[in-house]
């Protein structure tokens, strides 16, 4: 498809008004900030949520975990979705779904319905979130205009957890829980509107749904990441767990299979032979593991050992979004220049220099001496990264196929982020009580007849003890994420190369004749 053919004013589904491009990426990126903040939004109003509807501890982390496991498992049929039936038509659908389910949340009495309802937000999100990165290939030429609405998105995407964080304290804390869900109906309906007038439908690629694919793919990476989940609570010989990985194990081969041998598979494997676009899905998941564990437990630190409350919680974050908006438009202007290989490698290295510096956490550790400067630069490297990522991962994809390639690249954001959260907390966990065992000794010697009985009562060591199995169980899930940054930045030294065919698509001179 040709640049005239993308911005010609007469062709069917066009958009209404054309020459808006400003406001055609405000659109695009007001949905994907919506759908990613989603997944940090809730983190804080966590507890109030609890109270009003009675979830027990466990069943809790479901609250999270009903919108990661649909969302992660349904991102690679919402983007084959937008290839076959127009990636703008799709796009309104899922908006509008995401935020009736958002409407749902917000009136829920029962701790099912909410379940419910974040189950559905998922579908909702995993429908729009990889046509809205498709419609940017659609909306933007390639070269320049196109680098910078991928910079613009990427950003975003990468800063949306911590804005999440913000906007749940601020919601919490001034109005009420149900407003974290209630103010995604307002813009999700404003989305919806101001889409079909200036945004571009893509072609239509007649094909049928790949139907096993998409079951197996989505069942495979459901149960794959309940896996994770369940071992974080119940441990790795649990039953559950163990079956859950079998079943992964199974339904992804087989997703392979189907996939090697279907003419119109939902992901195409040959995506897959190009190396540099190899390389950042492992980056992405990768990455994506390391960040969502910071968030996690940075959140936890500072709202039990310092003392915040939710909306300075939030503000908290502030620094890690102005990091990753400095990165992300610094290897926007440069990577033309330099290609992708030279902003992995920094980003990364950063990022984990960031990660590493955060392992020295301890229960004297100070916001500004401990927390802020290893936590704007892991969000520098990170805003290097993303971009670079998102545009490699896109370099060269057909047309037709734009839509399963940013499927797939959100799938491992998503799953990376929930794969290694679930990974980080048993490592939390197993540190937590080892550390908590060693201790209680020296706390019945010390311990005051209350403090014995808060311990009989709750089964928890109180302050300041606790502080310090916090900070240990912390500490030591940090150099298990700081591992999963060491994997991109040696995928980023040794897959990815600079290639003058990259070069020009970035700069938008491909194809044109030498000088």
């Amino acid at each position: 498809m040709t640049t005239e053919q993308l911005t010609s004013p007469h062709k069917p589904g066009a958009a209404r008004r054309d020459g808006r491009p400003g406001i055609a990426l405000a659109v695009i990126a007001a949905c994907q900030l919506m759908v990613v903040l989603d997944a940090t939004i809730v983190n804080i109003a966590l507890p109030h949520i609890q109270t009003a509807l009675s979830f027990s501890t466990t069943d809790l982390s479901w609250v999270l975990n009903a919108y990661t496991l649909t969302f992660g498992g349904l991102l690679l049929l919402g983007g084959r979705a937008g290839d076959i039936l127009g990636r703008r038509r799709v796009f309104v659908f899922g908006i509008l779904l995401f935020s009736l389910a958002s409407l749902l949340g917000g009136f829920a009495q029962e701790p099912w319905q909410l379940l419910a309802a974040r189950s559905l937000q998922g579908v909702g999100g995993a429908i729009a979130s990889p046509t809205s990165l498709a419609l940017i290939t659609t909306n933007f030429p390639e070269g320049p205009e196109r680098n910078r609405a991928f910079g613009v998105f990427a950003a975003v995407s990468a800063g949306g957890g911590a804005v999440g964080l913000l906007a749940g304290g601020m919601l919490t804390d001034w109005l009420d829980w149900r407003w974290v869900f209630f103010v995604n109906v307002p813009i999700g309906l404003l989305i919806a509107f101001l889409a079909p007038r200036y945004i571009s439908e893509s072609k239509r690629h007649p094909g049928r749904f790949d139907i096993a694919g998409a079951v197996t793919s989505t069942a495979g990476m459901a149960s794959l990441v309940y896996g994770f989940i369940r071992a974080a609570a119940q441990g790795w010989r649990d039953g559950l767990t163990i079956g859950a990985f079998c079943a992964a194990v199974v339904l992804l081969s087989s997703f392979v299979l189907i996939e090697r041998r279907a003419k119109e598979p939902i992901t195409p494997l040959r995506m897959f032979a190009d190396r540099n676009r190899s390389g950042t899905y492992v980056m992405m998941l990768s990455l994506a593991a390391g960040m969502f564990g910071m968030f996690f437990f940075i959140v936890i630190f500072v709202q039990t050992v310092l003392g915040y409350s939710a909306i300075a919680a939030g503000f908290a974050f502030l620094p890690v979004t102005v990091a990753i908006v400095t990165g992300a438009g610094l290897s926007t202007r440069f990577l033309p220049v330099l290609g992708p290989k030279p902003f992995l490698v920094a980003g990364s290295t950063l990022a984990g220099t960031g990660m590493a510096w955060l392992t020295f956490i301890d229960p004297g550790s100070s916001y500004v001496g401990g927390v802020l400067g290893p936590m704007v630069l892991f969000g520098f490297g990170m805003g290097l990264n993303f971009v670079t990522l998102t545009l490699t991962a896109v370099s060269g994809v057909a047309q037709h196929e734009a839509g399963a390639a940013s499927g797939l690249l959100n799938a491992m954001q998503q799953v990376g982020g929930s794969l290694g959260l679930s990974i980080l907390v048993t490592v939390f966990g197993t540190a937590s009580r080892d550390k908590a065992a060693e201790m209680l000794p020296r706390f019945l010697a010390q311990a005051t007849p209350a403090q014995k009985a808060e311990l009989a009562r709750t089964h928890e060591l109180p302050a300041p003890w606790s502080h310090e199995v916090l900070a240990h169980g912390i500490s030591t899930a940090l150099y298990a994420a700081v591992a999963l940054v060491l994997l991109a930045l040696t995928t980023a030294l040794f897959v990815i190369r600079v290639r003058r065919s990259d070069l020009e698509a970035l700069s938008g001179t491909a194809g044109t004749p030498a000088a």
